[in-house]
């Protein structure tokens, strides 16, 4: 039998998995959260996910890695930029997200409550008024 690292299908898939922060495994270890991926109408590997405070953590780390500094050196305007990406994304619906993202970029909680109603009030503007 082959090992899960030589099928073409866990190939193809694992740097996707990979970018998630999953774990590829066998079926025969997949629990009943683990999600069964099928190639050709026949289950290959089980995906088990990460839990979203360790994704929040990921995204974050993968932003410093983009940006090349710690996130707490980026100017404002990137600042705030990073914000509205991590709102579009449901960094904020994770437990303690805002607190997360705030020491993560060298700023208070209350500054990331500044930047989202920023945010917002920038989109509404945006958005075509209705008629009376």
């Amino acid at each position: 039998m082959t090992s899960l690292a030589d099928d073409p299908f866990v190939r193809a898939v694992k740097p996707l998995v990979d970018a998630m922060g999953g774990e590829l495994l066998p079926l025969a270890e997949a629990g009943p959260d683990d999600v069964r991926l099928a190639w050709q109408g026949h289950d290959v590997v089980a995906v088990r996910l990460p839990q979203l405070a360790d994704s929040l953590d990921r995204i974050l780390a993968a932003l410093e890695r983009e940006h090349g500094r710690p996130l707490a050196a980026l100017d404002r305007k990137t600042k705030q930029r990073i914000v509205g990406s991590l709102e579009a994304r449901g960094a904020f619906a994770v437990r303690h997200g805002v607190e997360t993202v705030a020491t993560a970029l060298g700023v208070s909680r209350f500054t990331i409550y500044n930047y989202l109603n920023r945010e917002n009030a920038a989109q509404g503007a945006e958005r075509p008024r209705p008629k009376d």
